[in-house]
């Protein structure tokens, strides 16, 4: 069974930086793709950035796009959402996700899903 855990939320300052981790468990992950998405009070979740486990092809929303950074470590099974220059309209309960139908953006593509982490930036 696959066990995604995030991390590493809280307040931050607009202009600050923060980063998201993720801990994965269950299987090997070679063939998944990892995804970050966040989900704002009243309103639907949204795509954030994912990451191909094997080769490390990324993809990002128009929004995040040259301030947030996905990674992995392939050895301890992590990944994470580098976070620079966040403004106010960056916080979300922040997910992670994995899928093995390759590089999705879609919330109905991913099969497993963390608890989520609340990301909270102050103006």
């Amino acid at each position: 069974q696959v066990q995604l855990a995030e991390s590493g939320g809280g307040l931050v300052q607009a202009g600050g930086s923060l980063r998201l981790s993720c801990a994965a468990s269950g299987r090997t992950f070679g063939a998944y793709v990892m995804g970050w998405f966040r989900q704002a009070p009243g309103k639907e979740r949204e795509f954030v950035a994912a990451m191909a486990w094997s080769g490390g092809a990324t993809q990002y929303a128009d929004s995040v796009k040259g301030r947030f950074t996905i990674s992995r470590d392939i050895a301890k099974n992590m990944v994470f959402l580098q976070m620079n220059s966040p403004k106010p309209e960056d916080t979300a309960v922040y997910y992670c996700a994995a899928t093995y139908r390759g590089l999705q953006v879609a919330v109905g593509m991913y099969d497993y899903w963390g608890q989520g982490t609340q990301v909270t930036v102050s103006s």
